[in-house]
């Protein structure tokens, strides 16, 4: 019997980026990222914006309130960080 090899998730496996605002940027390690996003509302047709927070890794602490940034997911690093900043928004 032969054996093959079933690799459910590939090696190159992109993972999920996001662009967001750094909004705290207190903490030793962390920034928290707000991601805004344009939501349609299912029977009214009317676009809102819906925002989440993500606590983000950050070990450069080169990061200031207000800069855009690109996180992206992450293993879980503590109870909230799943998420790392890869590098800052390029300003047109």
């Amino acid at each position: 019997m032969e054996e093959t090899s079933h690799n459910t998730t590939p090696a190159t496996a992109r993972k999920r980026r996001l662009k967001g605002t750094v909004v705290s940027a207190r903490m030793q390690y962390t920034v928290v990222v707000r991601v805004d996003r344009v939501t349609i509302h299912p029977v009214y047709h009317k676009r809102y914006t819906t925002s989440k927070r993500y606590s983000c890794d950050s070990r450069t602490g080169d990061f200031a309130v207000g800069d855009r940034v690109i996180i992206e997911e992450t293993r879980p690093i503590s109870k909230t960080k799943r998420w790392r900043v890869i590098s800052k928004e390029q300003q047109v």
